[in-house]
């Protein structure tokens, strides 16, 4: 009975004002994962190849790990310009979709392609020229800032392919189809998987490259994923196809609509890059061991973030597309649907991480490096801290990603500027104490930025379930 209460239409449609006809539970939730599978299995797909990449590139050693991950958010600052124009892209073609306006829905496309393609020229460029500055500021020490730097620069460039490829995708997103995203994403993962083993450790006639090896590796598989993405809108039967005029044809009024979606997200996006980065640093601060255990478990945390994605694609698809129908309700229920679903994949995943940590971290950990049992000991102990987190950024990430469907970016924006870029990185200050700053105060070290990690997802749920509630996402005009 609680179960029907809270899973079945008619529990969830109690207080929704009804705009036509509602579908069956089964139906329902059909039609979402109908949406959401394609999505799930991109996104965990991603991870999982991010965690193979990871493990390949530790059995370099502990300062190759930590040298890799130096360079995440640095790489994430000039990906955030494209994960705007990402969301942006997703919630407008949502909508013009809905509303049977295929026209509408190439233009917006066209549009953000000829946008991309020379944001991404421009900003390969700076990242390239100042590759050892950046890592620097990321908190890259001698012993790694060398291989950071290697690696930060080539995996820039890669900028250029996969910036357009974010953008094709997430209208396709849009559009419904989920699963030519996902066979982007396949294709790449698995080439990246097959060159890394090709040249981080010199198999058959390639050369042993390490972690220049791992970074060429995500290249092509950069450039594989462009180039299917590129594929899937080539035709003239297809609902997107590519329109070469459009990339230099600009429209000022759908640019301004572009405009009002994009610079919610991307207000967002710089806001939540400043607070990783600081993030990051504090916690580099704290050591090479530390760090890159840091990186290991991040990885590891990626499983929650992935199937939230998946989930948190679909609602802002269906959203948009309902709301583009006139049917809030409809975009209601799916958005609860979408929670449902999270929840039940939680209570699966702590209950792996309870009691697969330790073997998850020791795939990651060298049994012959030195920093092994250091390594192992905070890793697993950080794992059943990643227990508690799962629930909040699964449903948060849910939450987020129905708001953004329904073009209402700029609280999202300003709800992570608060959580993200404010009170994670202000805690994880206060509980680190990274480099002992505070004289009289030892710190909790790695511990105290996770601790702030979970506070982060937690408080931002609470906003965006707030938001949601309201319902004035409902009214937003795109």
């Amino acid at each position: 009975m609680f179960f029907k209460r809270l899973c079945s239409v008619q529990g969830m449609s109690k207080k929704i004002i009804p705009n036509g006809e509602f579908p069956t539970s089964k139906n329902l939730y059909k039609a979402f994962m109908l949406m959401a599978w394609p999505a799930m299995v991109e996104s965990v797909l991603m991870s999982l190849v991010n965690i193979v990449d990871t493990i390949m590139v530790s059995n370099c050693g502990t300062v190759a790990v930590s040298a890799v991950g130096i360079t995440t958010q640095p790489r994430m600052i000039f990906y955030s310009v494209f994960f705007a124009l990402n969301i942006a892209v997703t919630a407008i073609v949502a909508r013009r979709k809905g509303q049977n306006d295929k026209e509408g829905a190439n233009d917006c496309l066209m549009q953000m392609l000829g946008l991309a393609g020379v944001l991404a020229v421009v900003l390969c460029g700076l990242a390239v020229l100042n590759a050892e500055a950046l890592v620097r500021m990321a908190g890259a020490k001698d012993d790694t800032v060398g291989l950071a730097t290697q690696y930060f620069k080539i995996t820039m460039v890669g900028l250029i392919f996969t910036s357009v490829g974010m953008v094709i995708n997430g209208a396709q997103r849009g559009s419904g189809n989920t699963k030519i995203s996902m066979r982007t994403n396949a294709v790449a993962n698995v080439t990246n998987i097959i060159f890394n083993a090709l040249l981080i450790n010199g198999l058959w006639i390639f050369p042993e490259w390490g972690v220049t090896g791992a970074a060429v590796a995500t290249l092509i598989g950069n450039v594989a994923s462009f180039v299917m993405s590129l594929v899937s809108i080539i035709g003239k039967n297809k609902y997107l196809r590519l329109r070469p005029l459009g990339l230099i044809k600009w429209k000022a009024p759908l640019l301004k609509t572009i405009g009002k979606v994009a610079l919610g997200a991307g207000t967002e996006q710089v806001f939540v890059r400043i607070g990783f980065l600081i993030f990051s640093k504090i916690v580099a601060d704290l050591g090479t061991v530390e760090f890159a255990t840091h990186t290991i478990c991040m990885s590891i945390i990626t499983l929650s973030l992935s199937v939230g994605d998946g989930l948190s694609s679909a609602c802002s698809a269906l959203i948009g597309q309902n709301l583009g129908k006139n049917r809030p309700d409809m975009a209601t229920l799916f958005a609860k649907a979408g929670q449902r679903i999270g929840f039940l994949v939680s209570a699966i995943l702590m209950v792996l991480f309870i009691f697969g940590g330790e073997f998850m971290v020791d795939l990651f950990a060298k049994n012959d490096d030195p920093f092994y049992r250091d390594v192992m000991r905070i890793g697993v102990n950080l794992t059943y801290i990643i227990t508690i987190v799962a629930p909040g950024l699964i449903a948060q990430v849910i939450y987020n990603g129905a708001l953004r469907g329904a073009g209402d970016t700029k609280f999202v924006a300003v709800t992570s500027a608060i959580s993200i870029a404010l009170i994670r990185p202000a805690v994880a200050f206060l509980l680190c104490n990274p480099g002992g700053i505070i004289p009289w105060y030892a710190g909790i070290g790695i511990y105290g930025a996770w601790i702030s990690l979970l506070l982060d997802q937690y408080v931002r749920l609470a906003f965006s379930a707030y938001r949601f509630k309201g319902g004035k996402w409902q009214k937003i005009s795109i």
